[in-house]
C-alpha cells in the first residue's frame, strides 16, 4: 500500500502526511489534533511561542487526540546589529508605522531566544512524540537528551549536504524543503541562493544520499504531489498551505483570503518581513522594502521590529502590511476542514495507484 512507507511506520501514522509547523498562530489545537485524528501528523508550530502559550498547546492537543503529534520548534540565531545598523532600519520602516497610525520609533531588540531550552523541557515533560527544527541542528546535547525519552527528531534541509549534516547529527529524519514552499527557508549551511532548489531535483537527490526517511515538502497540495513525492524517493510529505485555509486554521482571514484567490506568480521570496527568505504573497510592504532589504538586520532582530507592524495591519484588516506567506501552488488551496483535506488527498493517492495498478513503490 501506498501509506505503508517506512516514514509512517516511525511516525506512527496511517497516512505519511505532515502538517507544517507553521509558526504565528496558524497551528490551533485544533488543527494540530484533528490532522492526527484523521491518521496525518499534525504539529503545532511553536517558534514565536513562549513557555506558558506552548505548555497550553500541548495539553489542549492531548486533551483532543490520543494520535502521535509534533512540535516545531526554531534553532535559535544570534545575530548582532550596531545601533547604527538599528537606526536605519528603524529609520526605513518609520513611514510604513506611520502610514498604520503608529508612532515613529527606534526600537533596539535583544537577538537572544532563551526560551528555546524552555520548550525543549516541555516537550520532554508531555512527552510530545515528535519533535522538528528548523532554521539549523539543536545543540548535540538536546539531540541526545530528546531521543533519550524516545522523541522522534525530524531535521529540515534545503540542500544534499544540509540533509546529511542532520543525518549525522542524529535525526531520525529529514524534510527536503523545496524552493517552491511557502514560508521561512530553512537554509544553514550555505548561503541562501543556492539553496533554492526545486523539490523535483532535490528529493531523488537527497534520498540517494541519507539512509533516513525524506520527507519531501515545496508546493504540495494534492494526491498528485504526494504520489510525485512518493515515487520521486520520499517517505512522506510536509504541506503547509494546503492546511493554512482549512477551517481549524488560526490564521487571518485575509491571510486565507489571499492564498485562495492567488495565482503562482503573485508568490515571491522577500526577507523584509524578518530579516530571513521567506516565501510569500506579494504585497505593499515587500514592494516598498525590496531595494532596502540589503540594509535591514537579520533574523530574528528585523523580525521583533517588524511585529508591531504586522500586528497593527491585522486589526485594521489591512493586507498590504502582513506577511502572508504562502508556497508557489496557490491555485489548488481549499476552504474545508482538515479532516475532509486528509480523507480527499488519500482517496486522491489511491485512484492515482488505480490508473496506474502496474506502478511500483
Amino acid at each position: 500500500m501506498w501509506n505503508q512507507t517506512k516514514a509512517a511506520r516511525r511516525l506512527s501514522v496511517q497516512y505519511p502526511v505532515i502538517q507544517a509547523g507553521m509558526a504565528g498562530g496558524v497551528t490551533t489545537p485544533e488543527l494540530v489534533s484533528a490532522v492526527s485524528n484523521a491518521g496525518g501528523l499534525g504539529m503545532i508550530g511553536a517558534g514565536y511561542m513562549g513557555k506558558n502559550e506552548l505548555e497550553t498547546a500541548i495539553r489542549a492537543v492531548q486533551a483532543q487526540t490520543e494520535k502521535p503529534f509534533g512540535v516545531n520548534l526554531f534553532v535559535p540565531e544570534t545575530p548582532q546589529a550596531t545601533d547604527a545598523e538599528l537606526e536605519k532600519a528603524n529609520e526605513l520602516l518609520n513611514p510604513v508605522r506611520e502610514k498604520l497610525g503608529l508612532k515613529k520609533k527606534n526600537i533596539k531588540p535583544a537577538a537572544s531566544d532563551p526560551v528555546f531550552y524552555e520548550q525543549i523541557a516541555l516537550i520532554e515533560r508531555y512527552k510530545v512524540p515528535v519533535c522538528s527544527f528548523t532554521f539549523g541542528i539543536p545543540p548535540q546535547s538536546v539531540i541526545e537528551q530528546l531521543k533519550s525519552r524516545g522523541i522522534l527528531l525530524i531535521g529540515t534541509a534545503t540542500t544534499v549536504k544540509e540533509a546529511l549534516l542532520n543525518e549525522e547529527a542524529g535525526m531520525d529524519l529529514v524534510v527536503a524543503q523545496g524552493s517552491e514552499a511557502g514560508g521561512h527557508r530553512g537554509s544553514f549551511a550555505g548561503d541562501f541562493e543556492h539553496a533554492m532548489i526545486g523539490l523535483m531535483a532535490l528529493v531523488p537527490q537527497m534520498a540517494d544520499a541519507v539512509q533516513i526517511p525524506v520527507i519531501a515538502a515545496g508546493g504540495i497540495m494534492d494526491g498528485r504531489g504526494i504520489l510525485a513525492s512518493l515515487v520521486l524517493g520520499a517517505g512522506a510529505v510536509q504541506m503547509g498551505s494546503a492546511f493554512l485555509t482549512t477551517v481549524e486554521s488560526g490564521a487571518n482571514r485575509l491571510h486565507k483570503q489571499a492564498v485562495l484567490s492567488a495565482a503562482e506568480d503573485q508568490v515571491v521570496v522577500t526577507s523584509s518581513f524578518s530579516g530571513k527568505p521567506a516565501r510569500g504573497i506579494e504585497n505593499d510592504f515587500i514592494i516598498e522594502m525590496r531595494k532596502h532589504e540589503q540594509a535591514l538586520p537579520a533574523y530574528p532582530i528585523q523580525n521583533k521590529l517588524t511585529q508591531e507592524i504586522r500586528k497593527a495591519a491585522g486589526q485594521q484588516e489591512n493586507p498590504g502590511y502582513l506577511a502572508m506567506w504562502s508556497g508557489q501552488n496557490p491555485r489548488l488551496s481549499r476552504d474545508l476542514s482538515a479532516g475532509e483535506l486528509i480523507r480527499e488527498l488519500a482517496g486522491q493517492v489511491e485512484q492515482l495507484m488505480g490508473s496506474h495498478s502496474d506502478m511500483v513503490l
